[in-house]
């Protein structure tokens, strides 16, 4: 089992515990939405354009509320069994391994008492190998350098820079920083007023 597959398992066992209507860190989005989001990308590729491109998101918005609309148990079955041939499932932990952990994550840690998981090896060499692309994407926007950096001392440059903002932590803390959740427990290191800004970037995608 991949690391992708253990993650959604994780999480379609979470979406029953909490039922359709638990919140998540994709505030405005309950648990509904983003089981709807997962079904979405994996069944529909015709519509999952929208996640990314503005001028065809009202048709994903369309068939994602038909998805929200199904029974619960039904539209989390849809997540858990993902159809064989679909381009997106067929990429296993390429496409998926950073999806579903932050989703996962996403539903976690909207509820009260979370902690971080323990470091797993295999699942955080999965997230590192990928770590690097996402955040020069997502800290495109930082006037600052902003450098992650393991415990162990690996680190990767998100956005180049001179005296950069040091952000340390587990491999997925990083990784849901570099995403855009405050929940992040990450240290920082660097001047105040740019530690100011690296806090408030907008690291969407």
């Amino acid at each position: 089992m991949g690391v992708a597959d253990d993650e959604r398992r994780q999480l379609t066992d979470l979406f029953l515990e909490v039922g359709p209507d638990a919140p998540t860190l994709c505030d405005p989005w309950r648990t509904r939405d983003l089981a709807a989001h997962l079904a979405l990308r994996e069944r529909r590729p015709d519509a999952a354009a929208g996640i990314l491109l503005k001028p065809l998101a009202g048709h994903t918005q369309k068939v994602q509320d038909s998805y929200a609309a199904k029974p619960w148990a039904e539209l989390v079955d849809l997540v858990r069994n993902p159809p064989r041939l679909s381009p997106v499932s067929l990429a296993g932990d390429l496409a998926n391994a950073v999806e579903y952990f932050v989703h996962h994550e996403d539903v976690r840690r909207a509820r009260d008492g979370w902690e971080p998981r323990s470091p797993d090896p295999v699942r955080d060499d999965q997230l590192w190998r990928r770590l690097a692309g996402i955040a020069r994407l997502t800290y495109r926007k930082s006037p600052v350098g902003v450098v992650l950096r393991r415990p162990d001392g690996q680190s990767v440059t998100a956005r180049p820079g001179a005296n950069p903002v040091v952000l340390t932590g587990q491999v997925s803390e990083l990784l849901m920083h570099a995403f855009g959740r405050d929940a992040a427990r990450v240290d920082y290191d660097g001047a105040e007023a740019d530690v100011r800004v690296v806090r408030g970037l907008d690291r969407g995608v």
